[in-house]
């Protein structure tokens, strides 16, 4: 599966009532490292269609970001059983992310 964008108005839908995790990459276009996490995410999502990947603007969906607290981007949180149960933040390659999500239980 594709990475997806996610919005304040389909957030909910998408992330919250998905039955499967959701990895949720909080970004801006300004952040450097976020940049650079973009081909790593698409990596990840083409190795594991089975895996919700997707991004939010920190820009453009500042109550989002406000309501689950990044202060700091790239900021990844998955999600399980709309909670979030796992956050890293920071540049991590699709393999060092492929563990931690093994270690969250997410693949």
């Amino acid at each position: 599966m594709a990475v997806q964008h996610y919005t304040q108005s389909e957030f909910d839908k998408e992330v919250l009532q998905s039955a499967a995790p959701v990895l949720v990459d909080f970004w801006a276009t300004w952040c450097g490292p976020c940049m650079m996490m973009g081909p790593e995410l698409e990596k990840l999502a083409a190795a594991h269609p089975a895996l919700k990947v997707g991004k939010v603007n920190t820009d453009d969906n500042m109550a989002l970001a406000m309501r689950y607290g990044i202060d700091a981007i790239p900021a990844l949180l998955l999600f399980k059983n709309g909670q979030p149960a796992a956050r890293t933040v920071g540049y991590q390659s699709a393999a060092a992310l492929e563990g931690w999500l093994r270690e969250n239980g997410a693949l």
